[in-house]
């Protein structure tokens, strides 16, 4: 038997393709792919963007899930961030109809609209379903935005009575607080992944690789500003997927580089594990992440991550399986950690890759199941 009806919220984006079918995110639709298999139904409202959809957006797969779009909200300006107060009438309506009769409701958060889902599902509306949320943010980061602080009060003090899934494993963690990881991987990806881990071959030049938002925030500027301490005859190349808006700005700073560097914008999930399962070390000095599921990404393919220590990341991460840099002085760190790599022994990177391997094993959308039923599921009909 399988579960009955879920209704998932979030802020994810969509496009419609050059078919007028709707297109999200990557890791979510995958993930709600895999979902589908053991519900009877899916109902995912999100937003819905005009525009070119990225090709790092999937469409849905399975046909009892229904993809119901709401207008985007929030952005950088205070006139982007107010107009969230003029559609929040509609997407409660939208969210009102479709939740009538479900089992379950998974709210994504944290996003803007949640300062307002929050109170809604905790004093608002009658609940004769399993409501739980599923907070990807950095839990325990000092200095939120605002919006992001509250919800995560909001949660603490546990006013919506219930579960939360969340990154990583924290001291003083609220009962309802559950540690999830992120699922991002099949069985079979570990499987042909560790083949690959098992043939990688540590021997200079290096590939490095970076995958995210191309922006200062996520470390861009560090990385390339730290390539200048390396001897490049020990790189072989250096690529970074994603886009962002200094895209321009990235690739003139890098022209010291010359044809080491390659930036590929966004690309096809396949596309994307190819590279990084090639790649000998992945790189993301982030200033504040929850946990990227990339990393696990790049783990299941033997590749040694050089990340900071922010969110949950050093829950995974550590010395014993790849390179970390305190959060607080990630410039010098950094510079440190890329000199060590290109000077390490063979034998030494091979111990960290073969380590990071089980790091892998614990995001995949098997284990995720297994955590649903134990946790969240358990007085469901199934």
């Amino acid at each position: 038997m399988k579960f009955e009806k879920l209704v998932i919220i979030s802020h994810t984006e969509h496009y419609l393709d050059e078919t007028g079918v709707p297109v999200g995110w990557g890791p979510t639709v995958n993930e709600i792919n895999y979902l589908a298999d053991y519900f009877e139904e899916i109902v995912h409202i999100a937003c819905l963007h005009v525009g070119i959809a990225p090709p790092s957006s999937n469409p849905y797969k399975n046909k009892n899930i229904k993809f119901v779009p709401i207008p985007p909200f929030g952005g950088p300006s205070l006139i982007d961030k107010l107009s969230i107060f003029f559609k929040l009438p509609k997407i409660i309506k939208i969210i009102a109809e479709h939740i009538e009769g479900t089992s379950y409701v998974q709210l994504r958060l944290p996003t803007g609209i949640g300062v307002f889902l929050l109170p809604y599902f905790a004093w608002f509306r009658k609940r004769n379903f399993t409501f739980w949320v599923k907070y990807a943010g950095n839990w325990a980061e000092n200095n939120p935005p605002m919006g992001y602080r509250f919800q995560r009060w909001f949660l603490i003090k546990n006013f919506a009575k219930c579960k939360v899934t969340m990154n990583g494993f924290w001291p003083n963690q609220p009962e309802n607080c559950i540690s999830f990881e992120n699922p991002c991987l099949t069985m079979e990806q570990i499987e042909s992944g560790g083949i690959i881990a098992k043939n990688k071959v540590f021997t200079k030049p290096y590939r490095f690789v970076f995958v995210g938002r191309l922006e200062d925030a996520k470390g861009v500027q560090r990385i390339i500003d730290s390539f200048k301490s390396v001897n490049l005859d020990l790189v072989e190349s250096i690529d970074f997927i994603g886009n962002g808006e200094r895209l321009s700005h990235y690739k003139g700073e890098s022209i010291y580089l010359r044809d080491k560097v390659h930036f590929h914008g966004f690309l096809p999930s396949e596309k994307v594990h190819e590279i990084l399962g090639k790649a000998h070390f992945f790189l993301l000095p982030s200033a504040s992440e929850g946990f990227p599921k990339v990393i696990a990404e790049a783990a299941c393919y033997g590749t040694i991550p050089i990340v900071s220590n922010v969110g949950s990341i050093s829950h995974y991460i550590s010395n014993k399986n790849g390179f970390i840099c305190d959060a607080k002085k990630l410039e010098q760190e950094l510079k440190h950690a890329l000199l060590n790599v290109t000077n390490q022994e063979n034998y030494n990177l091979e111990k960290l890759s073969t380590e990071v391997i089980c790091v892998a094993e614990k995001f995949t959308f098997e284990n995720y199941l297994l955590m649903l039923r134990s946790y969240i599921l358990v007085n469901q009909k199934k």
